[in-house]
């Protein structure tokens, strides 16, 4: 039975003696789906699901460190220590895998609303549309947090051939498992968002819901992945036309921070809502302040003497903990800068990416402290965009993503051989490692051997 609860029905992939099955856990207190609204209450009940994104990655990236949290590393839950030292695989063969569970989760949501709204009924037709719309800006979603954590890095030569993730475009419970090469899923993903684009208002009226730039802030991130980056300039400024308001650090040195539907930045709001009490920062990261005049250093990172459990001893992230809504991952006004400036400095305009990235600082330095930067060369303003890339987004886990992407460009040494210690141990990640690429859960490889393992 179609079902609804506010709380949303799940789907997870296992098997029945057939090898496959795909559960419907139902929800309490449910009614049968029917109204136009129905479908969009689905969609709106976005904490609950829909604004999740991933845990694990957070703890993966060269940025979280310490070499004196023993309380720390102890209190670090198994998977996510297993994922901190890079371990060929997470999970035993019993263990869920989180982040592809709720992933795959909200994929069962949104494709119910896409494969049903349109038939709903006592809703208008622009009504149904736009609830379409919706679920297919978030299906997007999730198919490019999926194959940029289970996949290969994009590239050109080999995305045809390299699997990806296996692509459910409908709530049939039969549907192939067999994972779909990382072109056809990005494929799938600018499908989704280039329907959506017309259906949906310039801005969302809260920061979760989908909307225009919305999209043209994920095509900017496809195509910076896809390492077409005037594609990614391009919408990354599409976006910006339509929301490109920036938060002053310097209001906010003595008042509370704004929360998400009140945050200015937030273009299409997603969260890592498992919650991280404390996160150490590396020494490599926080030298990238400049931290008497930096606001977000003072702001947005405390020694671990002030931070939760007081567990370690070096600086940790904290902007988290000022609102208590989790770590923001989705797309917002200072990525899409970022992003404009990188493609600007990989054309050869190193004057437009500079311009772009002061702009930005102007709004994070104290204004006694603040100074321009300057760059001679193209290559100069591309590792200035880099490090600013790394300031700004710094705690949210996109670093792991980025570690992914720029192992394209061995030149600039933006990827090195990363070292950390957990428990007595030394764990080592370089550059070109198959663990760049996480391991599907055993679980699900041996309820559904179609789906294929990545190499180890």
């Amino acid at each position: 039975m179609k079902q609804l609860l506010y709380i949303l029905s799940a789907m997870t992939v296992i098997s029945t003696t057939a090898c496959r099955k795909y559960v419907e856990i139902p929800a309490e207190n449910v009614r049968e789906l029917k109204y136009t609204r129905d479908y969009q209450a689905l969609l709106n009940n976005s904490f609950a699901q829909l604004e999740k994104s991933y845990f694990y990655p957070l703890f993966a990236s060269d940025e979280v460190w310490t070499a004196d949290g023993a309380v720390w590393q102890n209190n670090l839950n198994i998977i996510a220590a297993n994922s901190y030292c890079w371990l060929p695989k997470f999970f035993n063969e019993q263990q869920e895998d989180q982040d592809w569970a709720d992933l795959y989760k909200s994929m069962y949501i949104v494709n119910t609303v896409a494969t049903e709204v349109m038939g709903s009924i006592d809703g208008t037709d622009a009504g149904k549309r736009k609830a379409y719309a919706e679920a297919l800006v978030h299906r997007a979603f999730l198919y490019y947090t999926l194959v940029n954590i289970y996949a290969k890095q994009y590239d050109a030569a080999t995305a045809a051939t390299d699997p990806g993730v296996p692509v459910l475009l409908s709530t049939d419970l039969f549907a192939s498992l067999s994972r779909a090469s990382v072109a056809k899923v990005y494929d799938q993903i600018m499908n989704d968002l280039q329907e959506a684009l017309p259906e949906l208002p310039n801005l969302p009226e809260v920061n979760t819901t989908p909307s225009k730039a919305a999209v043209f802030s994920m095509m900017a991130r496809v195509y910076l992945n896809k390492r077409e980056f005037a594609d990614a300039g391009r919408f990354a400024d599409s976006a910006l036309k339509l929301k490109n308001s920036l938060i002053d650090l310097n209001a906010y040195v003595s008042a509370t921070y704004p929360t998400k539907n009140n945050d200015p930045e937030i273009i299409y709001s997603k969260a890592i809502q498992s919650f991280v009490a404390s996160l150490p920062l590396r020494d490599e990261t926080l030298n990238l302040f400049d931290s008497t005049v930096d606001l977000r250093f003072s702001l947005f990172t405390r020694f671990g003497t002030q931070v939760g459990a007081a567990n370690f001893v070096n600086r940790g992230y904290f902007k988290h903990r000022l609102v208590n809504q989790g770590i923001y991952t989705g797309p917002g006004v200072p990525e899409m800068m970022l992003i404009k400036a990188e493609s600007e400095a990989r054309a050869g305009n190193t004057a437009n990416a500079i311009t772009i990235l002061n702009t930005l600082r102007k709004k994070r330095y104290t204004p006694a402290g603040y100074y321009d930067l300057a760059a001679a060369t193209p290559q100069e303003a591309l590792v200035h965009v880099i490090n600013e890339r790394r300031r700004e987004l710094m705690g949210t886990g996109m670093r792991w993503f980025d570690q992914r992407r720029l192992q394209k460009d061995p030149g600039y040494n933006f990827v090195k051989t990363v070292s950390r210690p957990f428990k007595g141990t030394i764990y080592t990640l370089e550059p070109g490692s198959p663990r760049y690429v996480f391991a599907i859960a055993d679980k699900y490889i041996k309820l559904n051997p179609e789906i294929e393992q990545n190499p180890r």
